[in-house]
Formats: C-alpha cells, structure tokens, sequence
C-alpha cells in the first residue's frame, strides 16, 4: 500500500478560519486557571535563573545600579512587546480552526501538500525547521527548570550540594515514566499549584520592592537604552540572558487550541504577567540592596525558614512546566505524522474524553534520554542558560516571517502595515537572536544539532515518500481502467467484502494486483479506500466520507481527517449506510500493501545516503494495520520491492 498520500486539499480562508463562541463567566475563569498551568508553566519558572545569568552567568555583567535598572527595563519590554503585544495581540489571531503552534501556521501559510510541490516550499521548509528546534526546547526546558529548582539546595544547605545531580535525574525520570498513566489526574492540580507559584512570586517579589520602591523606575525605556549606550557590545551580549524571561512564548501559541485564545490573554494580563514583573523587580531590589545576592537573587527573596517549602513549590512548578513541554512534544509528533513529515509512530490515547491527551512511547524516551545526558553534560542550571534561547530565538523569527505571508495572503492587510509591524517584531526577533547565538560554543551548538537531526529526518521522509508515490504510481495502471478489463473477465467470486487500502484513489492498489494474480479471485465486493488528512485540525462529520461507486459490485472510499485526528478506517465503513452499503465486520478483509524499499542508484531523486535513511525509517515506521485502526486479524498483507 502507498499511504504517502496523507494530505492533498487546497484550502480557501473560510475552509481554515472557523471563529469559535468565546467562553464566559465561571467557565471562563476555569479555563483561565487551566491555561495558567499548562500554558505559562515555562515562561512562570524563569525566574529561577533569569536575573541570576546576567549579572552571575558566564557572560555576567556588573551588578550596578545603572546596569540593574537596565537590566530590568529590558524585560520588562521584553515582556510587554513579544508577549503581550506580538503573541498575545496578533499572533494568537492565526489560528488554524481553532489550534495554534508552528506547523499549524505554516499550514496556514501556504497549502501542505504530498508531493512537496508548492508555490511556497520554503515556507513550508520554515516551518519544518521551527518544529524541529521546538524538540531542543522539549529537551532543554525539564532540564534547565527542574535543575534550576533544585539546585535551591545549595542556598538553604551548600553541604547538599552534592545530592543536586542526583535529585533533579531521579525527578527526571519519575517524570517520564508517569507520562504512560496519562495526565488526566494531575491536569486538575495544575492550575492551583501554578496560581500558588504566581502568587508567592508576587508576594516575594513586592516584599522586597518596598524597601527599594526606586526600582520601579526602571519601566521607564530610558533605562534599556542608557544600558545599551553604557555598555555596548558587552550589553548586547545580555540581551541573551534577558531572553530567558520570554521562552515560554511558543507555548502560548502551541497550547491555543487546548483552550482559545480568551482564557490565556485573561490569565496572562491578571495573573502571570504582574507576578512575574514584581518578582523580577524585587530581585532587583535585593541586588541594589546587596549584590552579592546575584548567586542566586531568586532564593535569597526569601525568608530561611521559607527556603525548603519554596524547593518544593519550586520543582512541582518545573515538573508542570516540564510536563507541558512533554505533552507539546507529543502533540507536535502527531501533527507531523499526519501531514506526512515522519514516519507512523504508536500513539496511544490516555483518556477516553480528552482527544488531545496522548501518549508516544518513542518520542517519550528519547526526551527522557535527552534530558538526563545533558543535565549530566551540563552539570548546572547555568551551563544549560548557555544552550537554552537558541532554538526558541530561531523558532520566533520563523513565526514572524510566516505570520507576515498569512497576515498578506489570508486576511489581506495592507503591504505597509503588515511590513512595518513584522518588521519591528523581526528586528527584536533577530536582535535576541543574534545576541544567543554567540552561545553556540559554549552549549548552543546542542539545541541546533539536535534540531538540524529531525529536520533532516523530516525533510528526507517528505521526499522520499513523494518519490514512492510517484514510482508507484507509474508502475500501476488507472483504477477504472483495470477494473473494466477484470470486469469482461471471468475471475472467480467469493463471499465477503474486500477493502483495499490505496494511497493514490485513482491508480490501482499493487495489493488487488498481486491478489488476483496469486490468488486468482475477487470477493463479492471490492471497497478501494483512500485516507487524506487536511491542512486543518479537526475534520467536521459530515466532510469525513466521499463514496463514489465504480461499478456495480466497486466503490472508491475517501475519508478526510485534520492532521489533530487519529484515522480509524473500521469505524468509518461501519457507517456507511446512507451509501447502499451495509457491511458486516465479519465479512470484511483488509488488503494492505507492504512496502520493502530498496536503495539503488537507479534513480537519482535523492543522494544515496539519503535513499538509506528513508528505507531504515520505512522499515520501523509503526505498521499500517495499527496506524488505520484495523483488526489484526482481518488483515492480508501483500508484499513488493520497490528501488529508489
């Protein structure tokens, strides 16, 4: 079976944009809670290592008064222009049906389409490229939050220090193995253990501004720019400790789908974005008081009979934050299997009522990998402040480029005004960026290698899948074609329907081929199915199924799914009812091709390393008969060679 063919349809606005009823009153303020767990669980543990990298990481800078309110008028903007007003004001706008994240928006961009041939290629290669560095996030973010948390120890115990290691790889692994029982459970304690957090930031961070009220000064924009001024290239170099604040911004967008766009602009203006500015600027505070506190400013906010109860609060902040990252990776996985950038892989659904609560066993142990090599690499919430900004940097500057494409060709805004507001926020983009990316030697080269991995793997999949398609389509003959000179002939019928699974509706399935000159039969009913996923989340019931009948005892099957969706081919037969066809699970068999690809140098579609690469991911990708839903046991694979 060619099942490339996962994705075809050229979509209008009115096919993406589907405007949902914005939530109010208590559920509303549900949600609100909800999404302050699960959305600003990343950027909401920044404060762990944020202040302390730029005036005590490697690239510190002197803690004076000057460069503290610098400093801060620095994130505080960083907060207000990327978060507040690029994210939360207009890039929240693209949704795609209702969901968000970097592959939704690329399919927003230009359509997504199997043979790879659009007018608009390096968008989609763009946005190929951002999945792939949000996978570095997914690696880094449990790492750097969980060891920022715990290295707490060697504030309220420097004699613990030791145990630090130890600890945060123990919670590490605690973190992944639970991932398998689903997150329903803990999903509810979220939200409050979150608002918690927020809180005691606020509380912590406004106890300290009191007896330093001047530091509120540092709103003022004039601070950023005397720093600037001040300090030169040295200051620039800080921009890439300042970005710490923001890299939970992705996540906003990633997670819209999860709970509109309402409820995480709400939870954001009223509860994140003041405790997190009063936490910074009472860390600030603390070094105008004392600068030698940039050790660790956010521990020494507080109280010593405070500091174990803050550890604690502390962890069970980055673990929810680790775990929204993890349930991102995932969702990302999904999307990308559907829209044909990776090869099937077992996914498993951990709750029978929330759709988006899944499971990937692969992509679950290769986080899990990831992260307890480089906090044993690394060895300090630090040394990974080196690594981390890079791939966030990079994804945001792609955000922005595709953002101008759908804000010109989606919602037509006008060619000046749409370039003027994406170019202040690429200028910022780029500023960040280039201010991380002198970090490349010092751990930052980690997040891109990791990154340029899947996007080769991705790219490579998309390729050689089209390739497939194509060889196999010039090797069989046209569906109807084939079944006008088997209809003037005398094959034997047997009893039962026969499905015949076909990537490519119009050609003719190397399945029914080989059957018939194996086998030498035809069941009494042939149904030629086709599934498609569209550059949407969520496919509407009554779009699912096309039924067209070929011939007296054939039908050609579509059936349409979002790239969000799981196809279940049984389940869909099953209710074919309202098209003559009323079938029998017992009485169906499932015809599948399996492909056995061969590298060659026959063809010269792709370099030679790369033919290999795609036939070492074709032979572990998960089988057909799971990824379609399909009873094992009903199931006859027919095998063929095919060379690339």
């Amino acid at each position: 079976m060619n099942d490339s063919t996962t994705q075809d349809i050229h979509t209008t606005y009115a096919d993406i944009h589907v405007p949902r009823e914005a939530p109010t009153g208590r559920y509303l303020t549900t949600l609100s809670l909800a999404a302050l767990g699960v959305v600003y669980g990343d950027i909401g543990t920044s404060p762990l290592y944020a202040i302390r990298e730029c005036f005590h990481g490697p690239h510190a800078i002197a803690p004076t008064a000057a460069n503290i309110l610098g400093v801060l008028s620095l994130i505080f903007w960083s907060l207000v222009i990327v978060i507040s007003i690029k994210y939360l004001t207009f890039v929240l706008r693209a949704d795609n049906r209702g969901e968000g994240g970097i592959l939704s928006l690329a399919a927003l961009a230009t359509p997504i389409k199997p043979s790879g041939r659009t007018e608009k290629w390096f968008l989609i290669a763009l946005g190929i490229f951002g999945a792939a560095l949000l996978y570095g996030d997914g690696v880094l973010t449990p790492a750097i939050s969980i060891l920022g948390a715990i290295e707490g120890l060697t504030v309220a115990a420097p004699e613990l220090s030791f145990f630090v290691l130890p600890v945060t790889i123990g919670i590490l692994v605690g973190l992944f193995f639970f991932q398998s029982r689903g997150t329903a459970g803990v999903g509810r304690i979220f939200g409050p253990v979150t608002l918690l957090w927020f809180v005691v930031l606020a509380i912590l961070g406004f106890a300290q501004i009191i007896h330093y009220p001047q530091v509120i000064a540092a709103a003022n924009p004039l601070h950023g720019v005397q720093f600037f001024v001040a300090n030169g290239w040295h200051g620039f170099i800080i921009l890439g400790s300042v970005f710490l604040v923001v890299t939970g911004g992705e996540a906003l967008y990633a997670d819209m789908g999860h709970f509109g766009t309402r409820p995480i602009r709400l939870a954001w203006f009223t509860v994140a974005l003041p405790a997190l500015l009063l936490n910074y600027f009472g860390q600030g505070a603390l070094l105008l008081e004392d600068p030698a506190m940039a050790v660790n400013p956010f521990y020494r906010l507080a109280p010593s009979w405070a500091l174990y109860p803050m550890i604690v609060l502390a962890t069970s902040a980055a673990v929810i934050a680790s775990q929204a990252v993890i349930s991102g990776a995932f969702s990302l996985t999904m999307q990308a299997v559907q829209l044909g950038f990776v090869p099937r892989v077992k996914i498993l659904h951990t709750s029978s009522r929330e759709i988006g609560q899944i499971y990937l066993p692969a992509v679950n142990w290769a986080l899990m990998a990831g992260c307890i090599a480089i906090v044993i690499g690394f060895g300090s919430s630090s040394r990974l402040a080196s690594a981390y900004g890079i791939a966030v940097t990079s994804t945001m500057v792609i955000t922005t480029v595709l953002f101008y494409f759908v804000a010109r060709d989606r919602w037509n805004w006008g060619l000046l005004p749409t370039i003027a507001l994406c170019s202040v926020f690429l200028v910022i983009d780029l500023a960040f960026f280039g201010a991380n990316i002198i970090k490349v030697l010092d751990g930052g080269w980690f997040p891109l290698l990791l990154a340029a991995a899947v996007f080769t793997v991705m790219l490579t999949w998309k390729k050689g899948r089209s390739i497939l398609q194509q060889r196999v389509q010039d090797e069989t003959a046209p569906l109807e074609d084939f079944l006008r000179d088997i209809s003037s002939k005398k094959v034997p019928r047997v009893p039962g329907t026969a499905v015949y699974m076909n990537g490519n509706a119009s050609r003719t399935p190397a399945a029914l081929i080989n059957n018939i000159e194996h086998n030498r039969i035809l069941h009494q009913r042939l149904l030629f199915v086709t599934v498609k996923t569209r550059p949407i989340p969520y496919v509407d019931r009554d779009e699912r199924v096309l039924v067209e009948q070929l011939g007296k005892t054939f039908w050609r099957v579509k059936l349409y799914y979002g790239y969000m969706e799981e196809p279940n081919v049984p389940r869909e037969l099953l209710g074919l009812e309202q098209a003559g066809l009323r079938l029998s699970p017992n009485e169906m068999t499932y015809f599948l091709g399996r492909e056995t690809i061969i590298a060659t140098k026959k063809y010269s579609g792709m370099a030679r390393w790369r033919e290999k690469l795609f036939s070492l991911l074709s032979r572990n990708a998960r089988s057909a008969t799971s990824f379609f839903g399909i009873p094992p046991g009903r199931v006859v694979e027919l095998g063929e060679q095919i060379e690339i």
